[in-house]
């Protein structure tokens, strides 16, 4: 059972947006509290900081898009 939820964690750390450790590096803030913080506030408010993280994530893809512009002779 721990296996399973090591691996379970492992695939959320791995695939997920990165935006509470991105934040937590920023801050210097630790990132599990920052998890807990979105997990709470969003249930006391139903969900709305799953909007915030939303935004967050495409920012996030957004910029590291343009980082890596490419040019036509990049093909």
């Amino acid at each position: 059972m721990i296996g399973l939820i090591a691996r379970i964690q492992h695939f959320f750390e791995k695939h997920a947006f990165g935006v509470c450790t991105r934040l937590g590096e920023k801050m210097g803030i630790a990132t599990s509290s920052i998890r807990l913080f979105f997990i709470y506030a969003s249930f006391l408010t139903f969900g709305s900081p799953v909007i915030v993280y939303m935004a967050l994530a495409f920012i996030m893809n957004i910029r590291r898009h343009m980082r890596r512009r490419s040019t036509i002779w990049d093909y």
